[in-house]
């Protein structure tokens, strides 16, 4: 997911909320195991099929269950599901019975229908969450977006009330990996029918079918809750009462919140987190994401010349960055899928250190490929143009790429523009850029998640790497021998392989969160792939 709000944090301090919060007491057992959350941006809708972003992703996940759920290894376990299903038809296609006590939080049922109706609205070309991509493989998917399709030729339906059919294109090792996210969970036909075109933009205008109902929320407030819903088919794990949520955008905000016992789990970040780290309420999550330098890859640019893409991935010192400049917990990053997010089973190694490549830092090196490029180039120097936001731990970031890449490489000159956002995705867009600071944090896991949009005409590529072995590795795993995991796996090291060798863009750091979190916090699912999972949480006496 390319995560929007992650790189921006907002300077303004919550003067309300701080003093709404002082005297408020966090994990009071009387108030029957409240837990009290944050959110970093606020909610625009709670209809996955017209949203998606980071903050709504955390409430369906605590409010809403799909077909699976992940557990604390971060592998899937049934949910709605009876079972984890094994797919037929050489791998094409999934059958799931569903569960016959599940029902939404008015009362009704939870049927297979309830998946078909949310699938088609996610997939048709009307919808704006920006995330029909996903639906990539399930058979006709392509095309209903494209409105080359009606939606009711995309390949789900369901057999009966409780049993639901999916076909596929093609065999997808990843897909029961995919059925955790909120983008497949189901939507009530009744609310869809009784909200219509309201559905979604209020806490009020849906209904649930996770351990919790979403209160309070109208549709543009900054606080809201998460209560108890009576109809849930599992209350037995739910221990919680009642979730609060509040956005918080300033982390110096969110630790004072945590201090004052207003915040149980404060999500901290810059020179906040940097001063935290020997906190005892620290703990690092670690995500399946990467910030990484997109390298403008078009004919006309600079980079567009490889021995000066390679050099400019061997003459940054990663762990000099990670140690001295960001200094928060964040290890050095060396290939595009982050660790942590799936295992080679082939070789029962995790991808991404099986992946690492043999050299990672040798100026030397650097130095000699940088001449050699310039002089295929027809060059002395050259103007590269950085481009990022106006954060300031994204600014001190600039600033070590400018200063090692100019003291190293001869002829280089880095503009740095540290610009609001917006203009600085404009820039991009339109391809005014050779090095973009960004963010992708994988949506499943597996590296397909990540590899898919290097691809030569994936939307996200916005570099314009372009490489037909690449595009070919991974077709190949979309191709029916993915049936056959040593042909799959095999396609994802190819994969991998060919972005290091064609230094398609500059991994530089891991995704670690740093959270200020109550020790007497106990049973929350900290996920590297996906959102926490706090419907099992309770507080320890």
């Amino acid at each position: 997911m390319k995560v929007k709000g992650l790189l921006t944090v907002a300077t303004v301090t919550l003067t309300a909320l701080l003093a709404t919060a002082c005297g408020k007491k966090s994990s009071d057992k009387a108030d029957g195991q409240t837990l009290h959350l944050m959110q970093t941006s606020e909610i625009q809708s709670l209809d996955h099929s017209n949203e998606a972003n980071i903050s709504q992703w955390n409430v369906l996940e605590n409010s809403m269950e799909g077909l699976y759920r992940a557990d604390k290894e971060n592998k899937p376990i049934p949910a709605l599901a009876t079972k984890l299903v094994k797919p037929t038809n050489n791998g094409k296609r999934y059958t799931f019975t569903l569960r016959n006590n599940a029902k939404w939080s008015n009362g009704d049922p939870v049927t297979a229908q309830d998946f078909v109706v949310s699938w088609r609205r996610s997939a048709s070309p009307t919808s704006k969450s920006g995330y029909a991509y996903i639906f990539t493989g399930v058979k006709n998917a392509t095309k209903v977006t494209a409105g080359k399709l009606p939606v009711k030729d995309l390949g789900i339906k369901a057999l009966n009330k409780h049993t639901l059919q999916v076909d596929l294109e093609y065999p997808m090792p990843y897909f029961t990996r995919m059925m955790v996210m909120p983008a497949f969970f189901p939507q009530s036909q009744t609310a869809l029918k009784k909200f219509k075109n309201e559905y979604g933009t209020a806490s009020n205008k849906m209904y649930y079918d996770g351990p919790f109902k979403v209160n309070g929320w109208t549709g543009s407030n900054l606080t809201w809750s998460l209560d108890k819903n009576k109809y849930y088919y599992n209350k037995k794990d739910i221990h919680l009462q009642k979730m609060t949520m509040q956005v918080v955008k300033d982390a110096n905000t969110a630790q004072q919140l945590f201090q004052q016992g207003s915040l149980d789990d404060a999500t901290i970040t810059g020179t906040t987190a940097q001063g935290m780290q020997n906190d005892k309420n620290l703990m690092h999550l670690k995500r399946a994401g990467v910030y990484s330098l997109q390298l403008n890859s078009r004919k006309d640019a600079v980079l567009s010349n490889v021995k000066l893409r390679q050099a400019l991935n061997l003459v940054l010192d990663k762990k000099h960055l990670t140690k001295k400049v960001l200094a928060d917990g964040s290890t050095p990053a060396y290939t595009f899928v982050a660790p942590n997010l799936a295992q080679d089973p082939t070789v029962r190694k995790d991808f991404a250190t099986e992946m690492k490549p043999s050299e990672t830092f040798n100026v030397n090196k650097a130095k000699k490929l940088w001449q050699e490029g310039l002089k295929e180039e027809g060059k002395k120097k050259v103007d590269l143009k950085y481009y990022t936001d106006d954060q300031t731990i994204n600014k001190n970031i600039a600033q070590f790429v400018q200063s090692q890449v100019e003291t190293n490489l001869k002829g280089a000159n880095v503009e740095v523009h540290s610009v609001p956002k917006k203009n600085a995705q404009d820039n991009v867009a339109k391809g005014n850029f050779d090095m973009y600071l960004s963010l992708w944090l994988a949506d499943y896991a597996d590296p397909m998640s990540d590899l898919d949009i290097m691809q030569t005409n994936n939307t996200q590529n916005y570099g314009k790497y372009s490489s037909q072995v690449y595009d070919n590795y991974v077709t190949a795993a979309k191709s029916k021998s993915a049936v056959n995991p040593k042909n799959y796996w095999k396609n994802m090291r190819g994969a991998q392989q060919q972005l290091t060798k064609d230094a398609a863009m500059t991994p530089l750091y891991n995704m670690t969160e740093s959270h200020l979190v109550r020790k007497n916090l106990k049973g929350v699912l900290w996920h590297p792939v996906g959102e926490v999972d706090y419907t099992r949480a309770y507080f320890n006496e």
